[in-house]
């Protein structure tokens, strides 16, 4: 083991947990006020969800022996068997506990992007029961399939170097199933909806891009070239797409907007996720200008085409974002970067990384959607999913805590 790497990737964890409170910051500012409380909460439940689940049984899920590919073993359970002076084959360098709490984050994070697509219209009891469910038959099989030894995905040859597929994809992709399940909040069509709290947006955008660099940073497992080639490639093509958002917002309205522009930063940052240690740092910033009219016009199409109300864009960034960051991979990628690639991207002459990139992306749609739908027919078993129309119409923030973030606000939004 090396006492630098562990240093290392310990803090990388902590900026990768602080991820969740800059994601439930962001999403708070996005809703309307009578329902920031639950839509914090929401987040604030999955922090200790998360940890208890991942020690009990996703550690073992998600990285023990292999089976069919598909998931891990259970000799992990309660990390029984785990020595912390020990490491494992993932990360010769580093505890077995330090790789146990790096993928931890990972696990705390990922769910919690699904509760932008529900906001303001699910129970509380059944976000919980269905995130719960979702761990189990979503997340922990698709970070074995990606990232476990003998990985049904990682033996095709194709590579997620932080969690395109693992975490963006399979999240944003349910997302949307749930927000077609639940139907549209109530006058949304009707009402003119507005942000009720930019500042908050923005400081959730900001959090989530400084906790972002352990993410990418700390997926390379060590404190070496590779970190910092993933540190870059995050920064550059965070801030290419946060300018390419700003740029579609003067086109289409004239100014650039604070809200624009925090959008564009978090999806440039789920785009370079699945390349940050793979992509060449030029094609970072192809990635990042790419990246924000693909999000954009998804999200007009979906909401105005389609009238599917994907409530905080979790699908339009995190599920179009990564789609996009995976293909991006194929194209871009170089093994002498990252020897985890077995073939060069599509632009060197190389189809082969490029057609396992698009197998594993169909393979993660699928497991989220019908993991989805599983955790949907079991959650209903103990509740109904959504509130009650006059709860909604009065706040998730009284109906679901009693609580309320502006207590000196009666009227309704």
């Amino acid at each position: 083991m090396n006492a630098g790497d562990n240093g290392f990737i310990l803090i990388c964890a902590a900026l990768v947990f602080f991820m969740t409170p800059g994601l439930a910051f962001f999403y708070g500012g996005l809703v309307r006020r009578k329902s920031i409380v639950n839509t914090i909460m929401a987040c604030t439940g999955i922090m200790g969800l998360s940890v208890v689940l991942w020690v009990l049984v996703g550690f073992s899920l998600a990285f023990g022996s292999d089976h069919g590919g598909i998931i891990g073993g259970l000799e992990y359970i309660c990390l029984n068997g785990l020595d912390f002076n020990e490491a494992l084959d993932y990360a010769p360098s580093l505890s077995s506990l330090t790789f146990v709490v790096f993928q931890m984050m990972f696990a705390m994070i990922t769910p919690a992007l699904i509760t932008g697509s529900v906001a303001e219209r699910m129970r509380y009891k059944a976000l919980f029961i269905f995130i719960a469910l979702w761990s189990l038959v979503v997340y922990y099989p698709m970070a074995h399939m990606v990232w476990g030894s003998g990985g049904f995905l990682a033996e095709l040859g194709a590579v997620d170097f932080a969690g395109g597929n693992v975490v963006h994809i399979s999240s944003g992709v349910s997302g949307l199933v749930l927000a077609i399940i639940l139907g549209r909040r109530s006058g949304v069509e009707h009402t003119s909806y507005r942000v009720h709290n930019i500042p908050f947006v923005f400081l959730g955008a900001a959090m989530l891009w400084f906790g972002w660099f352990g993410f990418n940073a700390g997926s390379a497992l060590a404190a070496d070239g590779l970190a910092a080639h993933a540190f870059l490639t995050t920064a550059l093509a965070s801030g290419t797409a946060l300018l390419s958002w700003m740029l579609i917002d003067v086109i289409k309205d004239g100014k650039p907007t604070l809200v624009g522009a925090s959008t564009g930063l978090v999806v440039g940052l789920v785009a370079i996720t699945p390349g940050a240690g793979f992509v060449p740092v030029w094609a970072a910033i192809i990635i990042g200008a790419v990246v924000s009219p693909i999000c954009y016009f998804t999200m007009n199409f979906l909401k105005k085409k389609l009238k599917i109300d994907d409530a905080l864009d979790a699908f339009g960034c995190h599920g179009i974002g990564g789609i996009w960051g995976g293909i991006a991979t194929g194209l871009f990628a170089q093994s002498n970067i990252n020897s985890v690639a077995q073939w060069n991207g599509l632009v060197y002459g190389e189809t082969g990384l490029f057609v396992a990139q698009l197998i594993s992306i169909v393979v993660t749609i699928a497991v989220a959607v019908v993991g989805t739908l599983i955790c949907v027919g079991i959650t209903r078993l103990f509740t109904k999913l959504r509130v009650e129309h006059k709860e909604e119409l009065i706040g998730l923030d009284t109906t679901q805590h009693g609580e309320q973030a502006y207590p000196s606000f009666n009227g309704l939004d």
